[in-house]
């Protein structure tokens, strides 16, 4: 049982964690590719030991806070995913340099001159990835001739050394079964090749082919000839991963424990956990803002900020007030930023409190 925890809080099942890490070091590293996760899922240094000690290279950082967050931390290895842009970025991604060996993407010839300026600062040059658009049209350079015309624009600029590709296929989380999944894998895995040739071809051999998104990351097979997988939320699972078809609710090991708070009519519940506790990023199947996996047949159909609307057969189920409920949230990465410390349960007992170390470090 729980200890008496004043609710809403979020908490963590210790066992499927620690189960979910183990099953994808071992898979990634069987498949010869390195696993670089995405601890923006987390934000926990904690959390990032026990990847590191189940065989991950490094980390991946959203943001240059959260990479100098786990920096404090005494993480050295670092990836940041994103482009940095602004003078004040480049002075302090050279300053994280001085600490950490970070490596960051670039898609543009204004972030890589900024990249330059800086890494000429250093002892050694800053090392870049070339970000390549995967599909989803967030960012990154075009497939093709314009990689190359892009790696020709930046490869003599001094402070930086680029020493490999990225992409993101954002889109795969939209796939509608397990060989729609496969298929994008294949794909990703050939953009990174196919470019990895272009550039080798024009006179820059690159070694780092970064990609890998959870869902692909569960069919590694797929990723041949890739290096570096960036899967992240498959350490706590959410209704997204479920959705796809890569976990099932029992491996999710991040859940939100509720109260009902009132009963206005049969068949409806109103609890204490609202858009602040749980987001409002809707399910990539269905309409619900999570589920609650001791009522599968029920429906968190709303959110306020401060309270959540469940919907049920109220000859299947009865709720009443003072009764407490879990929920699995459609999107895990969001929960942690919204929690200094989350609490962890080991064999049904609670355990500890882990730290947020990088909670609000989006900048």
């Amino acid at each position: 049982m729980h200890m008496e925890l004043p609710t809403p809080y979020v908490y963590l099942r210790w066992e499927e964690l620690e189960a979910n890490v183990k099953a994808m070091a071992q898979r990634l590293a069987e498949a010869g590719i390195d696993h670089w996760p995405h601890c923006k899922t987390h934000k926990s240094a904690e959390l990032v030991r026990l990847q590191l000690a189940h065989g991950a290279k490094g980390i991946t950082a959203a943001k240059l806070s959260e990479a100098e967050a786990m920096a404090d931390a005494g993480i050295t290895d670092i990836l940041i995913a994103y482009s940095l842009v602004g003078e004040e970025k480049w002075r302090r991604l050279g300053k994280l340099a001085e600490r950490a060996k970070v490596r960051t993407v670039i898609d543009s010839f204004h972030v890589a001159r900024g990249l330059s300026e800086a890494g000429a600062q250093l002892a050694s040059p800053i090392e870049a990835l070339i970000e390549i658009d995967g599909g989803s049209h967030r960012g990154g350079v075009q497939p093709g001739s314009d990689v190359v015309q892009f790696a020709r624009e930046v490869r003599g600029l001094p402070g930086i050394s680029v020493v490999g590709v990225f992409t993101y296929v954002g889109q795969i989380y939209g796939s509608k079964s397990r060989d729609e999944i496969r298929e994008m894998a294949r794909m990703e895995a050939r953009l990174l090749l196919d470019a990895q040739r272009q550039l080798a071809d024009d006179g820059l051999p690159v070694a780092v082919l970064s990609g890998g998104s959870t869902p692909a990351s569960f069919y590694p097979e797929e990723l041949k000839g890739m290096t570096q997988s960036r899967a992240g939320n498959y350490i706590f699972g959410d209704m997204n991963a479920v959705g796809v078809g890569v976990m099932k609710p029992e491996q999710c090991a991040l859940r939100i424990r509720s109260t009902v708070v009132s009963t206005p009519l049969p068949g409806y519940a109103t609890i204490d956990a609202g858009s602040k506790t749980l987001t409002t990023d809707l399910s990539v199947k269905g309409q619900a803002y999570g589920f609650l996996p001791d009522l599968p047949a029920a429906e968190l159909y709303k959110l306020n900020e401060e309270h959540g609307y469940i919907r049920y057969d109220h000859g299947q189920y009865t709720l009443q007030i003072g009764d407490q409920v879990d929920i699995i949230p459609n999107h895990s990465c969001v929960i942690p930023n919204l929690n200094d410390e989350i609490a962890v349960m080991k064999q049904g007992q609670y355990w500890k409190h882990i730290h947020i170390d990088a909670r609000g470090r989006n900048y």
